[in-house]
């Protein structure tokens, strides 16, 4: 059973497949080092914004809400957009009466909180896109050169049999294993990832139009 162990073929292997292997596995390693921090990354958002949505929907004031938002450490989506467009209303406010132009301000800080929110969320999520789409094909680059070397070492062999070509062709396979191994976790983590930062960006975008809806009413009182 030795004879056959992965770690035996990787051994047994020429430089150039061992070079694959050791690619496909730091690019795996690395891609679940993304998948597990973005998991806790997107859990915390959405914890966050659901806490501070049921706060905001239950009524309760606006000026206590900026306080309380104020003191948290890291804020994203909602909490983001909301504590940053209040700071602007703020200082609006504080100093004259609000126009349309002031509206168009406070609104510009919504549109920054939001694509400022977006990019944190979008970070590391091309390098699982390109482990996706990228790992198949180094692994069968690896398979395609085992595979050639091991019918070239035929020609040298007095007698041509399966024994002779299956340790290659077993060394040359594993290539493209390890390429699905790292690229259909890289895959599905991208697409789960996306998808939420997509959902998290829509509820954003839902909740900045009631709040400018908010503030333009405060307007028409001024």
């Amino acid at each position: 059973m030795d004879d056959v162990s992965v770690l035996n073929l990787f051994l047994e292997a020429g430089i150039v497949v061992k070079i694959v292997m050791l690619i496909l596995f730091i690019a795996s390693i690395l891609s679940w080092i993304v998948i597990v921090e973005r998991s806790i990354f997107f859990r915390k958002i959405k914890k966050l914004n659901d806490n501070f949505l049921k706060k905001f929907w239950s009524g309760k004031d606006l000026d206590n809400l900026y306080k309380e938002v104020s003191n948290d450490g890291s804020i994203y989506g909602a909490m983001s957009l909301f504590k940053n467009s209040f700071d602007e209303y703020k200082s609006i406010k504080s100093d004259q009466n609000i126009s349309e132009l002031d509206l168009e301000s406070i609104n510009r800080s919504m549109r920054v909180s939001i694509a400022s929110d977006e990019e944190e969320m979008n970070k590391h999520l091309p390098f699982l896109a390109n482990v996706g789409s990228v790992s198949p094909y180094v692994g069968l680059l690896g398979t395609v050169w085992g595979i050639m070397t091991s019918f070239q070492g035929l020609s040298d062999a007095t007698q041509a049999t399966i024994n002779a070509v299956a340790p290659g062709i077993s060394e040359a396979l594993i290539a493209t294993g390890m390429g699905l191994f790292a690229a259909i976790p890289a895959v599905v983590a991208f697409n789960k990832f996306t998808s939420e930062s997509e959902n998290i960006s829509q509820s954003t975008l839902i909740f900045a139009e009631e709040l400018a809806s908010i503030f333009y009413k405060q307007s028409i009182k001024y």
